[in-house]
């Protein structure tokens, strides 16, 4: 499939669907596919499955969390809350 720097992994879609839906798919593409941190190992070895799901490759661990990025931006926001009231760093 040609690729360009410009669309990058949109350029499958060839000149279909207006620029402004190109951008947004890339940016949620770029950013699902990337190596995510492992909770477990805290090494950059996780990688997506299935929509949702999610596997560590070094260690193995397999959980669930966004359809497209582990760590959804909610569950940080509650995850640092958690923290503040338990008095974690």
């Amino acid at each position: 499939m040609p690729r360009t720097k410009k669309v990058g992994i949109t350029g499958r879609f060839g000149a279909r669907h207006g620029r402004k839906a190109k951008r947004s798919v890339k940016s949620i593409e770029e950013n699902m596919k990337k190596k995510h941190v492992c909770p477990k190992c805290d090494r950059p070895y996780v990688k997506r499955t299935a929509v949702g799901i999610w596997k560590c490759s070094k260690c193995g661990v397999v959980f669930t969390g966004g359809a497209y990025v582990p760590e959804t931006p909610m569950v940080k926001t509650a995850n640092k809350n958690i923290k503040r009231v338990v008095g974690g760093d």
